[in-house]
């Protein structure tokens, strides 16, 4: 995969950059911790430039998670209810768990969505519940535009002064990507022995 990534960005430049982090919101196993410090260290090297590989990322992330609140919005809290319903015991969710988290995130969603823009593991996933929630469109792309521009830009900064040892930033977040991982994964896991 590694291969693939130095690949598209050397070839692709700020486009290359661009559908790096597109594809990355669609199927988070290409990991943004690795493509954009990258990215910063072939503009640290002159051949890209610093301000069109964090325009590209940013565009790039944002286009992705446009596409998973657009699936939310179209699913709406009526369908999702339903497949609550229908496969609760396996979503590890009641009605009225569902129900409460709609609410808070009506009251609390644009925060959501900044800070989930930042949180590894999270990136993706926020934008569901934002389109569920049927928060609104231009309050949704501005904070996932603010978040996603200073995640973006934080690695790309990391990649552009750490330079040939850009590879360290991926390896530094590696842990608390896993430790997210496995905390959500043993919730999950709780949850469905609990409904036994």
């Amino acid at each position: 995969m590694f291969d693939i990534i130095t690949g598209m960005i050397a070839g692709g430049g700020a486009f290359g950059v661009l559908v790096l982090m597109l594809v990355e919101n669609l199927f988070p196993p290409i990991p943004s911790e690795l493509v954009m410090p990258l990215a910063g260290f072939l503009a640290a090297q002159g051949k890209l430039s610093p301000l069109a590989v964090v325009a590209a990322g940013t565009a790039g992330s944002v286009l992705g998670a446009l596409f998973w609140y657009w699936l939310g919005r179209a699913i709406g809290p009526v369908r999702f209810l339903a497949l609550v319903d229908r496969y609760g015991r396996w979503l590890t969710l009641t009605r009225p768990e569902t129900l409460a988290a709609i609410h808070w995130f009506e009251r609390h969603g644009r925060a959501a969505v900044f800070f989930g823009r930042m949180v590894p593991g999270v990136r993706t996933l926020i934008s569901i519940p934002a389109g569920l929630a049927g928060m609104p469109f231009l309050p949704f792309l501005l904070f996932t535009c603010a978040g996603s521009l200073i995640w973006v830009s934080g690695l790309t900064l990391a990649g552009y002064l750490l330079q040939a040892q850009y590879d360290r930033v991926h390896v530094l977040l590696d842990p608390a990507t896993t430790v997210i991982i496995v905390v959500v994964v043993v919730v999950y896991l709780w949850r469905l022995l609990r409904r036994r």
